[in-house]
């Protein structure tokens, strides 16, 4: 409470001397260190949105950035992917533009948006200033009181910083996104791009559109030419599209545990060993090509694939590949029982956040909010395909014309919010690699037992 207290004091510091025009070091460690987490916040409604007249935000528009007086450099570490560096620094480079009378030392690291969340929490005070995550992540990062609670803190420096407000920053991005950085009603994060999720990429010369309905159909087609079809098996994220598609469940729990009933029967009548018997059944034709985790891009590089599941991440080189015939769209259908599923999959959103312990809030806050504004998510989705949260940029014709875009989106109706625990991906990457070697039992009973050995260890607390 002392420290948070601190942060209030240091904040109206900031503020007043912004008001006045006089000179000032800003270096208040932001965030709030009783920031609470758990499950009862996971998005899913309106009730956990920090927009409207709900937000402590500055409802008048600002007159303009106005930062105080910094004596020296403001110094910043910024972390993201390894394939968004260079439009890191040109974004960057452009931010620093607007602050003509201000000398920035601004360090660009690199760090994955799926791993961000392991090297911060190995020491959230040496952690960048601002990085880049995805949005499953954010439970375990609220929880560790390594985010900044942007709704209380920005809503009151954004203006001064930036001369943006909190309110018309979190109205630019769909209600998704926005839910996806919120806990406690409180926003922790802001988002830089949706879309976060996988389809099916396809070469029109060699699968028809019909066929790449049916994962059935596609994998004759494949065989028949000589192709193969490429998937992840051995990944919980991208495994567990045949359970959700087939109307089962995956939630984080209090403890930290993930619950899955796929040992049961879902709401839609399928058993759940009737799923694993259709996953078998793909794993074990000629056509299909089993993609180790990580792999997705090597195997396209290889030239021998007819289609591919995989996200926007990859779809120049999946273009590349095909030429003319490079076409993409919503997962297949695949055969469980005496039924045709529908996949699903997560869906999710790249996030930004700003450390608490950072030595420049208020900087920290205004570059955040700078690179994941109209314009820099417009310029990262012609870098990296990444479908935009802001709304304008979204309905851009680049977006909207885009065929893996449009492909992202189709899919995203059959999309499930991600929420797991750290218990869940070991297990399920086992499970997968058990189906594609082959270790799997195939009757009924031998498949109900390891789907109770998969859904007990998942479901296992953690310590």
């Amino acid at each position: 409470m002392k420290k948070f207290l601190v942060i209030l004091l240091c904040l109206a510091m900031v503020l007043s001397l912004a008001a006045c025009g006089g000179n000032g070091d800003n270096k208040t460690p932001g965030g709030n260190e009783n920031t609470p987490g758990g499950n009862e916040n996971t998005p899913g409604g309106n009730e956990n949105t920090p927009g409207g007249n709900e937000n402590p935000g500055n409802n008048d528009t600002p007159a303009g950035p106005n930062p105080p007086a910094h004596d020296g450099p403001v110094k910043l570490m910024v972390w993201g992917a390894e394939e968004d560096q260079d439009l890191l620094k040109t974004l960057i480079d452009e931010f620093k533009a607007q602050y003509p009378d201000f000398t920035f030392d601004i360090t660009i690291g690199v760090e994955s948006e799926a791993t961000a969340k392991d090297t911060v929490l190995t020491d959230p005070e040496a952690a960048a200033d601002v990085y880049a995550f995805a949005n499953d992540q954010i439970d375990a990062l609220v929880k560790a009181g390594a985010l900044m609670n942007l709704s209380e803190t920005a809503a009151q420096a954004l203006p001064v910083f930036s001369g943006k407000n909190l309110d018309d920053v979190v109205a630019a991005n769909g209600e998704g996104s926005i839910v996806a950085c919120t806990r406690n009603n409180s926003l922790y994060a802001l988002p830089f791009g949706g879309g976060n999720n996988y389809f099916l990429f396809y070469d029109s010369s060699v699968i028809s559109a019909e066929q790449a309905g049916s994962w059935e159909a596609m994998l004759d087609a494949a065989q028949a030419a000589g192709k193969k079809v490429g998937m992840v098996f051995a990944s919980g994220w991208y495994n567990a599209g045949f359970f959700l598609g087939a109307g089962f469940s995956v939630a984080l729990q209090d403890d930290g545990s993930t619950k899955i009933d796929w040992n049961g029967t879902s709401a839609q009548g399928v058993k759940g060993t009737d799923v694993v018997k259709a996953m078998q059944t793909i794993a074990s034709h000629p056509a299909f090509m089993a993609v180790p985790d990580n792999g997705l891009s090597n195997a396209i590089a290889g030239g021998n694939l007819a289609a591919v599941i995989d996200g926007t991440w990859d779809a120049g080189a999946c273009r590349d590949l095909w030429g003319d015939g490079y076409a993409a769209t919503k997962l297949p259908t695949f055969k469980a029982g005496d039924k045709d599923i529908q996949m699903g999959c997560f869906s999710g959103f790249k996030l930004m956040a700003v450390n608490q312990y950072t030595k420049e809030a208020g900087w920290a806050i205004a570059l955040a909010e700078y690179l994941t504004n109209e314009s820099s998510q417009v310029a990262r989705f012609n870098a990296r395909q990444l479908p935009p949260s802001n709304k304008v940029a979204a309905a851009d014709p680049a977006v909207t014309e885009n065929i893996a875009a449009a492909a992202s989106a189709e899919q995203d109706v059959y999309g499930y919010e991600q929420s797991v625990g750290d218990t869940y991906w070991d297990p399920c990457a086992t499970f997968g690699e058990q189906i594609v070697q082959g270790k799997m039992a195939t009757d009924d009973a031998g498949i109900q037992q390891v789907l109770d050995d998969l859904v007990a260890t998942i479901g296992t607390p953690v310590a």
